[in-house]
Parts: C-alpha cells; sequence; structure tokens
C-alpha cells in the first residue's frame, strides 16, 4: 500500500483517475502528431517518405524519451507552467481556427516552404533531409506537448512520469486503438483540443499561484476539489458523447472527407 501511494500519491483514486486520463490524452494527441507527421512528407517520392516518417518517429520515441527524464527538472522551473499553458491555448485555438477555416483546404495544409528551418536547410542539404530536420522539430514540440499536458493534471512526479510513459507507449501501441475510435467518432479530436484549451487555463492560471499562493483563488485553483473536478470533466466530456452517440446518434458517427485518422494510422503503422 505504501507503494501504492508512492506512486499515485495520498488518495489512490484520484492518481487511478489521473493515470485515466493521461492515457486518453496523450493517446490523441499521439494520434494527431501522427497525422501531422504524414502531411510534412506527402510532397517526398514514395520511397523517402517512408523513410522520413521512419526518422520521424524514431526522433518522437526519443524526444519523449529525453523529457521522460527531464520531467523532475522542468516542473521545478515555476514560469515553465504558465509557458506551457499559453502554448496549449495556442494549440487549441490554432486547431478550432483550422476547423473554421476547412472551406479553404489550403489553410489545412502544412506549408514547409515558410518555416525557416526548412528554408535554412533546404539549399544545403536537399528536400529530404531539410524535410527530416523539420519532422524532428516538430517532434520535440509534440514531446514538450507530451509533459505540459501530464503537468496540467498534477504536481505529483511519479504520475507525471507514468503521463511522459504513456506517450511514448501511445505512439507505438495505444494510439492505434484511437485511430479506430476515431474513425467511428470523429469528433473526438474536437473534444480533444477543448480540453487541451482547458488544460492551458489551469496551467497559465499558475502565475496567480506563485505570487499569491494564500488568496483564496489560488487556493481554490491548487485544490484537491478543482484538480477532482478537472479530471472527472475530462472523462465525462469524452465519455458522455460517445455514450450519446451509440445510443442516439448524436453527435453523429460519419466521417469526414480527409478524417486525420487516414493519415495517422498510415504512420502508426509504421512504427
Amino acid at each position: 500500500m505504501d507503494f501504492l501511494h508512492t506512486i499515485l500519491g495520498d488518495d489512490i483514486q484520484a492518481g487511478l483517475l489521473i493515470i485515466l486520463n493521461l492515457i486518453v490524452i496523450e493517446s490523441l494527441l499521439s494520434v494527431d502528431n501522427a497525422a501531422v507527421l504524414a502531411t510534412m512528407v506527402m510532397d517526398l517520392p514514395k520511397s523517402q517518405r517512408d523513410k522520413a516518417l521512419k526518422y520521424g518517429i524514431i526522433g518522437a520515441y526519443v524526444f519523449r524519451g529525453i523529457c521522460l527524464f527531464l520531467a523532475a527538472w522542468l516542473v521545478k522551473i515555476w514560469w515553465l507552467k504558465p509557458l506551457g499553458g499559453l502554448y496549449l491555448l495556442y494549440l487549441a485555438f490554432d486547431y478550432f481556427r483550422k476547423k473554421n477555416a476547412k472551406d479553404n483546404p489550403e489553410e489545412e495544409e502544412i506549408d514547409k516552404s515558410k518555416s525557416w528551418i526548412y528554408k535554412s536547410t533546404v539549399g544545403l542539404v536537399g528536400n529530404f533531409w531539410a524535410t527530416v530536420a523539420l519532422v524532428e522539430v516538430m517532434d520535440l514540440a509534440f514531446s514538450i506537448d507530451n509533459v505540459f499536458a501530464a503537468v496540467a493534471f498534477t504536481d505529483h512526479i511519479w504520475l507525471i512520469y507514468i503521463g511522459v510513459f504513456i506517450g511514448i507507449l501511445a505512439m507505438r501501441f495505444v494510439a492505434q486503438a484511437f485511430v479506430k475510435l476515431m474513425e467511428k467518432f470523429t469528433f473526438l479530436e474536437t473534444v480533444a483540443f477543448i480540453v487541451i484549451g482547458v488544460l492551458g487555463v489551469k496551467l497559465t492560471s499558475s502565475v496567480i499561484t506563485h505570487f499569491y499562493p494564500e488568496s483564496p483563488i489560488s487556493q481554490a485553483i491548487e485544490g484537491e476539489k478543482t484538480d477532482l473536478f478537472v479530471s472527472i470533466f475530462t472523462v465525462a466530456i469524452f465519455v458522455l458523447p460517445v455514450l450519446s452517440s451509440l445510443l442516439f446518434n448524436f453527435p453523429k458517427k460519419n466521417l469526414p472527407d480527409h478524417p486525420v485518422s487516414d493519415q495517422a494510422e498510415d504512420v502508426l503503422d509504421k512504427s
């Protein structure tokens, strides 16, 4: 029992709920990450495309592994929390901005030529290695997402370790199941980014708790009830729409013209 308290914290049930949340979030993030990698290599010839994806997947594992070792250090730097919160809010905002612009397909594509990394390397090493370099930078960004999403749920270092480790496993195993789930329930991607936005708000609010730790607002933000509410909200916002879709076909189980899961599955099959 002491071992479980060490790993899961004082409240074992709350710890298990956090782990469930992390499995859902990290898996859906991995699906979205895989889709982005697939989009970035689409302009390469078929043989180079597969090779670039292989390097991208290896990079994803490596950077997530590095973040696993750095997690304990990262959580001690207080200003990384609000910075990470702003980053998660940007991800959510950017997703919904692109979703609203879906009638313009060009808005959905990733234009590598606008990236300074790609522009500064393509002339030196060619299109293939410039694409690989850009993919690895995206892998690093995805790995940072991985850490920030875990930190948003808990300050307990062992749970953060578990969250980052789940992110590693998700790229290889768990995300495959979520690809199938997203093919049937396409609204889950939107739900995931709603949760990312909520986690972004929670992390950003750490500015208040750092400078005014004794204020009622800070105590409410850092309280166990708030953590429990966020955990329950995260589970409910995924489970309830799925149940409603199964029972009443609302939201409808329909596929978009270019589902993100199709691109993700191709990448994950190669991992």
